[in-house]
């Protein structure tokens, strides 16, 4: 028992340092508490793609009890986007005097046929920008042309877009629009602990989206289906006080959501993003890569905002074409099966030569197992292209 509020102990400790959440001694005594206090094998899902990525660069996996296990879940917006999706903005570049703009790893995702990154080495006008705002300058500076924004995120990138969008109709620019590809993060995940062969213990939930969300919006997943839920930051304290949280969880019984980041999340969460995207979007159902169609899980313009709907201005309909052969993201994505379960990681699939978006997103499973696999046998150590693709 003497462990059970260990970890909100060693975070208010730590909140009154300049660094805390890396020091070391603090770390080893919740992995000891961990290991402790666990009695039955775990499996937690980090739902979100940054979380993933911090826990492989932290070496957090290799320092936990073999009856714990994590998988990565649909946290990444460039891994979650559908593949008729991203075909639809490829192929809209064969509209005449078309610029389609976009987020960075949003370029090398294959299409069906191509990707944008081709499409723009052939001559088509893409561009990388890094804020919807960036993109309406480029429909303000270049009049003669259509400028479509690719939008992809969570809660988290919508609040952007939708003051994009009114600050376009306020200065009455018509030559803007957007393919609304926002997804919502409760929606996939009441999917995900209604699939009956996806066994997963608690959830490890996302920092930034909770940011905008606050708490009430996941309570349903402890209160509902009695399933352990714990906000968590991104420091590797954050993430392991979030693990101890939900094994202690289990170890008392209980399931409930804590938050482990409350230096940043409120329980109200952030009310004037979210009025923002009330004011501009509308819950519709959205296309997940590997997860299919979900309800309400989506961000469609309101029908006062259409003239803005890239689908709408140009009579675009979204098709619905097979994921590439052989390509495992949706099973990585549903957290079905690990990146080295499918059979193209690391050899048809690597960071040079993706072939699913999981290999190409900085936020990617794939491309985090491929770079910063611990086991041993990491094909990032064997690759010789190693030094092409490391970031640190």
């Amino acid at each position: 028992m003497k462990f059970i509020n260990m970890p909100n102990r060693a975070m208010q400790k730590s909140d009154k340092k300049s660094n805390p959440f890396k020091a070391s001694f603090t770390a080893q005594h919740v992995i000891e508490a961990i290991g402790q206090r666990i009695s039955k094998p775990l499996t937690f899902m980090e739902v979100c793609g940054t979380h993933t990525v911090s826990i492989f660069r932290s070496g957090i996996r290799s320092l936990l009890p073999e009856e714990l296990s994590l998988v990565s879940g649909p946290g990444c917006p460039v891994c979650v986007t559908d593949q008729g999706e991203i075909d639809c903005a490829i192929d809209i570049l064969d509209m005449p005097q078309i610029t389609v703009a976009t987020y960075g790893d949003m370029l090398r995702v294959p299409g069906t046929k191509s990707s944008l990154s081709e499409r723009k080495s052939e001559g088509k006008d893409v561009r990388l920008v890094t804020s919807a705002a960036q993109a309406l300058s480029i429909a303000e500076n270049n009049p003669e042309r259509e400028v479509v924004f690719l939008a992809v995120g969570f809660e988290t990138t919508a609040p952007a877009t939708a003051a994009t969008v009114l600050e376009a109709r306020e200065k009455n620019i018509s030559n803007f629009s957007i393919l609304s590809y926002h997804k919502q993060t409760p929606p996939v995940l009441e999917q995900l602990v209604q699939d009956p062969d996806l066994k997963i213990d608690g959830f490890i939930l996302p920092g930034h989206v909770s940011v905008i969300l606050g708490h009430n919006a996941y309570r349903f997943i402890a209160q509902k289906y009695k399933i352990p839920c714990a906000i968590a930051g991104f420091e590797p304290m954050d993430i392991l006080l979030a693990i101890a949280d939900l094994v202690f969880q289990h170890a008392n019984g209980q399931a409930v959501l804590h938050s482990l980041y409350p230096r940043a999340v409120r329980p109200e969460g952030n009310q004037k993003a979210l009025s923002m995207i009330d004011r501009v979007f509308t819950p519709c159902s959205a296309r997940w890569r590997g997860l299919g169609e979900i309800p309400l899980s989506g961000y469609m313009l309101k029908e006062e905002f259409s003239s803005f709907d890239t689908l709408l201005r140009f009579q675009i309909t979204l098709t619905s074409p097979p994921p590439p052969a052989g390509c495992r993201c949706g099973d990585v994505l549903a957290g079905h099966i690990r990146p080295l379960e499918c059979p193209l990681f690391a050899k048809r699939c690597t960071p040079m030569t993706p072939v699913g978006p999981c290999m190409v997103s900085s936020e990617g499973s794939c491309s985090a197992y491929y770079k910063y696999n611990r086991g041993g046998e990491s094909p990032w150590k064997k690759s010789h292209l190693a030094t092409e693709v490391a970031d640190d």
